[in-house]
């Protein structure tokens, strides 16, 4: 007959052989847990493959044969396209206007005189008090230029001086900046005064490489109602500038 202290040692035993059962239990539906989501993981991952290549396949289905019908993008430039009853021709480019031309060594224009006006080697000093600013850019050539002409694309160098219309005062001047070194930029990226006062953009004639012109812009040319630097807002401005060298703009 087994004693107290035998039955308690098999009882300790039983709930340990239990103990173990449920850890391996427990173990095992960890496992099969994990390989399921994995599996589920990867099931969800080719659907989204085989789904994005159905999509893929479809529109390459849809998409036009090159040089097929009225899709292909170079039709409008077809030669026959001007012969069609319904083609509209597009109106003809503005005339330009050629700038006043003004001589000597001291000029006025529109309220503002420059002196040096003639000299290319030394820099204008323009003085101005105009109460009214211009609605559109007003230009004279001090010097009329007899080299290639400026567009609106072309990087150009100038020469400049640049005042308020309104008092004369200088705001800018690459002859202050970079002493008898021009400065080049494209005029394609500066203001619309500048791009339609030197490389004409349809308004004005361009200038010409070795000329010098004074501009007047109304503040929509120049720096509009921003305050740039010096410039209050709403500021006309006036550019004596000359013309050193043209670089067609890059195709």
């Amino acid at each position: 007959m087994p004693t107290n202290k035998q039955r308690r040692e098999a009882a300790r035993r039983h709930l340990e052989r239990q103990l173990e059962r449920r850890q391996e239990r427990d173990a095992k539906r960890r496992k099969n847990t994990l390989v399921l989501s994995i599996v589920l993981t990867l099931v969800l991952i080719a659907g989204i493959g085989v789904l994005i290549a159905a999509v893929t396949s479809g529109n390459d289905k849809k998409a036009p044969a090159a040089g097929s019908g009225s899709t292909s993008p170079t039709a409008s430039t077809s030669p026959t396209a001007s012969t069609s009853p319904t083609a509209t021709t597009p109106p003809p480019p503005p005339p330009t206007t050629a700038c006043s031309t003004l001589t000597g060594a001291t000029v006025t224009f529109k309220g503002v005189t420059v002196k040096n006006a003639n000299n290319l080697k030394v820099a204008p000093v323009s003085t101005s008090k105009v109460t009214t600013a211009p609605a559109n850019l007003e230009c004279a050539d001090l010097i009329v230029g007899k080299g290639a002409a400026a567009t609106p694309s072309s990087t150009v160098s100038v020469q400049y001086v640049g005042t308020l219309l309104k008092n004369g005062t200088v705001f800018d001047s690459s002859w202050k900046d970079t002493p008898g070194k021009p400065i080049s930029f494209s005029l394609a990226q500066v203001v619309k005064g500048f791009t339609e006062g030197i490389g004409g953009s349809g308004k004005v004639a361009p200038m010409k490489i070795g000329g010098r012109r004074i501009m007047i812009l109304p503040s929509s040319l120049g720096y509009g109602a921003a305050v740039q630097g010096t410039i209050p807002a709403n500021s006309a401005l006036v550019f004596v500038v000359d013309l050193t060298k043209v670089t067609a703009a890059a195709n």
